[in-house]
């Protein structure tokens, strides 16, 4: 996480009764916490990738929430996990550098999972961590009845209570069905530093354009190959450039963009048959793609081999970990 941009730049603040807070929030919690559906709803837009695959979130992406008293800026990170390769190790140095450097910490536990020795794993590392005020979020709190998430509730503070701290806010939500999330966003925002705007009104993310398209290809490229192959897949747009000789009325942004996998066989299952399979992803990716930059996009993919990427620390660094 780089740091924070210098207030020169920041937009100048209205005058207001109360102090304008701003500052970091980011969301821990193992794989498939509802992270990043939830980055999404406080934005109001898509800025981080979802799907029901644990290990999704390979960036960490600051989503911009813009409030009269405060604004949010949420890294989402990856979940913290049991790494099996070495970008499995290094997306848990992510968080735990990330955890070492925002003004409030979000614990996500879903409603639906009894809280398992992942969360009780991840609940002691953040009582370690003294300073930083903690909230537990109970997500996707639509999928159960009023039994089930009183338990959850109980459980959860029961469990910081056992490892000798005490939550600022325990708060159940649902980003699917839009309850709490505002109430969420209220309960962050005093729990920030005094401070004007570090980011100008209307931006939503500071993750480069590049990296936003390169993981929206991905998430369509993963919606087709979920049980194939769930974590082989990396995206790297090549090129980004205006079409020549457009009419400025009707322009055209050209995107030559690379998909990885690890194994030559793994080539089929991404093309399909009569390559019907990548023209999903490319037609998925491109509406979203549009709807990201307000332009017309004309999208070139090409799927090419980057033997076991995941465990090669030079492949990692040429496709961006």
């Amino acid at each position: 996480m780089s740091a924070r941009p210098n207030h020169e730049s920041a937009v100048p603040q209205a005058e207001t009764t109360s102090p304008h807070r701003a500052g970091f929030a980011c969301f821990v919690g193992r794989p498939n916490a509802g992270k990043s559906t939830l980055t999404n709803a406080l934005v109001g837009q898509k800025v981080a990738i979802t799907s029901n695959r644990p290990q999704t979130t390979r960036h960490t992406v600051r989503g911009i929430v813009h409030r009269d008293d405060a604004q949010l800026i949420l890294v989402d990170t990856p979940g913290l996990h049991k790494p099996r390769t070495l970008l499995g190790e290094r997306l848990n140095d992510v968080v735990r550098t990330t955890w070492a450097e925002v003004d409030v910490i979000g614990f996500c536990l879903p409603a639906d999972q009894k809280l398992g020795p992942g969360d009780k794993y991840i609940v002691k590392e953040l009582a370690g961590i003294r300073k930083t005020p903690k909230i537990a979020i109970i997500t996707k709190t639509d999928l159960v009845d009023s039994k089930t998430l009183a338990e959850q509730l109980i459980a959860v503070s029961a469990l910081a209570e056992e490892l000798g701290f005490e939550w600022a806010e325990i708060v159940p939500v649902s980003a699917v069905g839009d309850q709490q999330v505002g109430l969420l966003a209220d309960l962050i925002a005093p729990l920030l530093p005094e401070s004007p705007p570090l980011y100008p009104e209307g931006d939503l993310t500071d993750e480069p354009e590049m990296v936003m398209v390169a993981e929206l290809i991905r998430e369509a490229a993963l919606e087709g190959v979920r049980d194939e192959l769930p974590h082989s897949i990396a995206v790297v747009v090549e090129e980004m450039l205006p079409r020549e000789d457009r009419p400025a009325d009707k322009p055209l942004l050209d995107i030559h963009a690379n998909v990885y996998i690890e194994r030559p066989s793994q080539k089929g299952i991404i093309i399909g048959p009569k390559g019907k399979r990548l023209k999903d992803v490319g037609t998925k990716s491109r509406k979203h793609i549009e709807a990201l930059l307000g332009t017309p996009v004309y999208l070139d993919l090409h799927v090419k081999v980057a033997k076991d990427w995941q465990r090669d620390p030079k492949q990692l660094r040429k496709l961006g970990f």
